[in-house]
């Protein structure tokens, strides 16, 4: 798969890049020798590597699902000018 230089002017446009005529080959071969590595990429047979998210294995850290400190809701809107049920008042900004 190649890129031609329509493709390049497009790929601009779309990433709100303006592109003169003079940088549209230079990134028409870097464009391509990206496509050419990810095509060497596709040749590699992975059949039976499971997925991963990093190289060297690790284990998710995980703690407890708990509450460790709240019920504070009063003190927290103490200082606030309008409250409601614990809740901060607010002006309405959105009709």
């Amino acid at each position: 798969m190649s890129v031609d230089a329509k493709t390049v002017r497009r790929i601009a446009h779309l990433a709100r890049i303006a592109v003169t005529d003079e940088e549209v080959a230079p990134l028409q071969d870097e464009l391509n020798a990206i496509l050419s590595f990810v095509e060497q990429l596709d040749a590699v047979d992975v059949t039976g590597v499971e997925p991963m998210t990093s190289v060297t294995p690790m284990a998710m850290k995980s703690r407890e699902d708990v509450i460790t400190d709240g019920g504070h809701a009063r003190e927290i809107v103490f200082n606030a000018p309008l409250t409601e049920d614990n809740y901060f008042l607010v002006p309405k900004v959105v009709e």
